[in-house]
């Protein structure tokens, strides 16, 4: 047993990617279905819904129609689906399940098994141990494959079900509503029951992997991981089954100790980011300044082995202190005036040529406002690339309002009238009569693109950015007018690339929000940072002098260990990033996709950046109003 073991009760497979582990677990079921093909035996699958598995389906479906892979011996059965809920309905696993994988496989339709959402209740127990009998009958389940929600929910097995727990009835909890409301209209739709199987179904499968991908999940893996077992975090019972192994990629794994705190799984090569990280937890832990620490905090906290290499104390303690006072500055594009020696950024050139990509249209006075502020007062050749059209962040509501003005601008000046009429006439009767879910017209659309293509206007007129500055890149990837979006495209790459070449910047901001996979935020990092690397590659001049800065979004900071530059703001330019939110009012006063934080997006940021800056002053730094902070990236 090593170190590791000792804090991992369940066996760990990490990978770079998400879409590096979906491939392992694929090729392990076509292992198995071909060995079970190969003895005339069904190989029996428990399956997973949500946005997790469905790189595994992808893969699958992949192995079936270009390597052969044949499910014509597979049994399958799902964990869960809402109650109530129609098979046909948007939301429903049914419909999820045959989307992403039934459809596209050979399987024997016979052969599938999801929980049926809309049998009457007084029949529900009925129903469920013909489901759990139906299990036992096709010779139980060969492979489980489980997502995990933030509260360890697996299934829908919330918090406090019991280890007994078979197919059942079970009541949803708030956050886990909140936390899929993106499928529905609003979270008063989703659902507050569901038909699950129970726990010691789950337990009873031969095999069980479980997918959990995204810096969101680092919390909880790694108490089901490294926890005692307890109904409170339900995936904590799965450290009792001899055969499971959680799938993850870095970014979900990052709390594990090995990574948080690796000082305390072995000897380990003290990097100065790792110094920073080590000293900068315990001095959190303990609640001290970094220059209070002592002789006998660092032996309580396991890190004798750093004082031998690099002590003594005062001097590791203030070699930190030194390097995060040495983030903090007021001149994001670097000091020209004069020649401050382990400054974040460069000197010369004084006028530097800047990208700052924006995810959404409003993400760059959200994320980096201050800053923003900054690069253009000081004299810095400021672009925004706004990355995607953000138009199904609108409500219909907020179209409506928008075309009463339009329509009424329009009779009051307009001279012909009858081509404007038409499409709004045509808006307003598309609207009124929509359908939950229904997919809005080309026209819709449209009109969506271009309110929040004004509010990003107006938000770089506010900030000062010249007009011909801000650059709307409409990647194709992100218009399906739906939730779900397409795959990155080389169309995608290649704008990215045009206008790098046409700015040739010194600096890009880019975001680094990963907490979601799927989301927006990391597939326009992708496809941005894909177009650095071709043109670094190439040689191209355009790339020569440019550094790469990420900002995060406006959920979370940057650990403080992972901080390069921190750009302090005072209260007055805190009042003025928020006056730049406020113009964007479409995503003011309740946001489409709210998510399960009810505060306005202003608030959030001032929030992480009161944050930040309440970090350093704990830590003995100078006080600030607000800190926004960046990580350099090589790429």
């Amino acid at each position: 047993m090593t170190t590791i073991d000792s804090f991992e009760k369940i066996h760990i497979s990490i990978h770079e990617k998400a879409s590096d582990g979906s491939r392992v677990v694929a090729q392990e079921i076509a292992a198995l279905i071909r060995l079970k093909a190969e003895n005339n035996q069904p190989c029996v699958l428990g399956m997973a819904t949500g946005s997790t598995p469905k790189a595994l389906y992808a893969e699958l479906v992949r192995l079936h129609k270009e390597e052969g892979l044949s499910f014509k011996n597979v049994i399958t059965f799902n964990l869960d689906e809402y109650y109530p809920m129609k098979p046909d309905a948007p939301q429903s696993y049914h419909r999820f399940m045959d989307k992403h994988l039934f459809s596209h496989i050979d399987i024997d339709k016979q052969n599938i098994h999801v929980p049926d959402g809309t049998i009457e209740k007084i029949h529900a127990r009925e129903y469920s141990n013909k489901y759990e009998q139906q299990i036992i009958d096709a010779g139980g389940i060969d492979l489980q494959v489980l997502g995990i929600g933030l509260n360890g929910h697996i299934g829908f097995n919330e918090p406090g079900a019991s280890h007994t727990s078979k197919t059942r009835i079970a009541p949803l909890e708030n956050n886990t509503r909140l936390a899929n409301a993106y499928e529905f209209d609003n979270v008063s739709q989703v659902p507050r029951l569901a038909l699950t199987m129970g726990i010691s179904t789950i337990l009873s499968a031969k095999r069980i992997v479980l997918l959990a991908f995204g810096a969101s999940k680092a919390e909880i893996v790694k108490k089901s991981v490294e926890g005692n077992i307890t109904d409170s975090i339900p995936a904590t019972f799965l450290q009792e089954h001899n055969n499971c192994t959680f799938f993850v990629d870095e970014a979900s794994s990052q709390d594990l100790t090995r990574f948080k705190s690796p000082w305390l799984t072995g000897e380990i090569e003290w990097t100065e980011k790792l110094i920073r990280k080590a000293v900068c937890s315990m001095a959190a832990e303990k609640q001290k300044p970094l220059l209070m620490l002592t002789l006998e905090d660092y032996n309580d906290s396991g890190m004798a082995d750093l004082l031998v290499k690099h002590g003594p104390v005062p001097e590791v303690n203030l070699r930190v202190f030194n390097g995060l006072r040495d983030t903090i500055t007021g001149w994001p594009g670097g000091k020209y005036t004069e020649d401050v020696p382990r400054h974040p950024e460069r000197r010369y050139p004084q006028s530097k040529r800047v990208i700052i990509f924006s995810p959404h249209p409003d993400d760059d006075i959200i994320s980096m406002g201050g800053t923003f502020m900054r690069l253009v007062q000081q004299g810095h050749d400021v672009h925004v690339g706004y990355q995607t059209s953000g138009n199904i962040a609108v409500s219909d509501e907020f179209v409506m309002r928008q075309i009463d003005f339009a329509v009424e601008f329009d009779n009051s000046f307009t001279i012909d009238k009858s081509r404007a009429a038409m499409i709004w006439r045509d808006a307003l009767d598309f609207i009124k009569l929509k359908k939950t879910h229904q997919k809005d017209t080309p026209e819709i659309r449209s009109i969506k693109g271009m309110i929040r293509r004004t509010e990003a206007r107006a938000t770089c007129r506010y900030v000062g950015v010249k007009e011909e500055n801000f650059h709307f890149m409409n990647l194709p990837f992100y218009e399906t007018g739906l939730i779900e979006k397409n795959p990155p495209s080389e169309v995608d790459v290649q704008i990215h690339m045009d206008l790098i070449r046409k700015v040739k910047p010194h600096q890009i901001f880019a975001a680094g929000d990963f907490a979601d996979p799927h989301g927006t935020h990391k597939v326009c990092f992708d496809v941005m940072f894909e177009a650095l690397k071709r043109l670094k590659a190439a040689n191209d001049i355009s790339v020569a002098e440019c550094r790469l800065w990420l900002y995060r979004g406006a959920w979370a900071e940057w650990d403080i260990w992972d901080i390069d530059m921190s750009i302090p703001m005072s209260p007055d330019q805190v009042l003025q990033k928020r006056n730049g939110i406020f113009i964007h009012q479409s995503q003011k006063d309740g946001v489409v996709f709210q998510g399960s934080d009810s505060r306005e997006f202003w608030q959030r940021a001032e929030d992480r950046n009161a944050g930040t800056a309440a970090l350093f002053d704990n830590l003995g730094l100078p006080h600030y109003a607000a800190l926004e902070a960046f990580m350099q990236m090589e790429y």
